[in-house]
């Protein structure tokens, strides 16, 4: 049997997602030292082009602003609200799904119901709604995306305790006379891990995203400097000065395809059938 490491590392294109997921949590964190000063600064000319001048090597934006640094601070702001709401959605989720998923019957019907009534608006409108009834903050952000976000992950934490429930070692849990909770805590939920996991990586590119449109629509925190919102600002300039948007766009991508990549290397990783087939 090989190790979840060696499983995961058959897969070049997560091992690659990973490589690069990992530098980019190096510089947000290293982000305080890299820049002391803030993003918002004008540091220098307006408007000077990448890889001219060394101590700036993306350029500047329209009001002389370090283009680099505000992608290093801009990556602190992203993985914050991307790993944060995700966390507050994944926990929410969970909850719901396996309360539903548990009991069945009209507990199931009703909280269903409830999951698909949030399912019905589409997640970017419902998020800008609240985050400018909130009024844009990373807090309103990170609560948008958490509220928008938890209902595909309980609909798969139900799906599996409805699989889970049905299986010879919880019903020997119920017959030795384990609580429930215990039965969920102990038995179910350990084993419905595996596809919560890998759904968490998607859920926190998806989280990314949705910030930086929120931040591009002008609804970011306007006291953190984020890719978004670079994008934003420099959609008038995009001809005039194409590197504005291309290096911020650039960031969200390859920030986006690692975790996806992640994602994938995981699922290989955890799914039972293909490691069967691998191994």
């Amino acid at each position: 049997m090989k190790s979840f490491a060696q499983r995961y590392m058959r897969n070049y294109g997560a091992v690659a997602g990973l490589a690069i997921m990992l530098i980019v949590v190096v510089v947000a964190l290293a982000a305080p030292l890299l820049y002391e000063e803030s993003p918002w600064m004008m540091v220098a000319d307006p408007l000077i082009p990448p890889f001219t001048n060394a101590d700036y090597p993306f350029g500047t934006d329209m009001l002389g602003r370090d283009i680099t640094a505000g992608l290093v601070w801009g990556a602190r702001v992203s993985l914050m609200v991307g790993l944060l709401s995700t966390a507050v959605a994944l926990l929410f989720g969970i909850l719901v799904g396996s309360v539903a998923g548990y009991c069945g019957g009209r507990v199931d019907d009703a909280l269903m119901r409830f999951t698909e009534f949030f399912q019905t608006i589409p997640q970017l409108a419902m998020a800008v709604v609240l985050v400018a009834i909130l009024s844009p903050s990373v807090y309103s952000i990170m609560g948008a995306i958490a509220v928008v976000s938890w209902p595909p992950a309980a609909r798969l934490v139900r799906s599996e305790f409805m699989t889970l429930k049905q299986r010879e070692f919880v019903q020997a849990a119920i017959v030795i006379g384990q609580t429930p909770a215990r039965i969920v805590g102990t038995q179910i939920l350990p084993n419905a891990m595996s596809p919560i996991i890998v759904s968490a990586s998607f859920m926190v590119a998806t989280a990314i995203l949705t910030e930086s449109s929120l931040s591009f629509l002008g609804l970011g925190d306007r006291n953190l400097m984020s890719w978004g919102f670079m994008i934003g600002a420099a959609r008038t300039m995009i001809r005039e000065a194409w590197w504005m948007s291309v290096w911020p766009g650039v960031a969200i991508l390859l920030t986006v395809l690692a975790i996806n990549l992640i994602g994938e290397g995981l699922n290989d990783a955890l799914n039972p059938q293909l490691r069967k087939r691998g191994e």
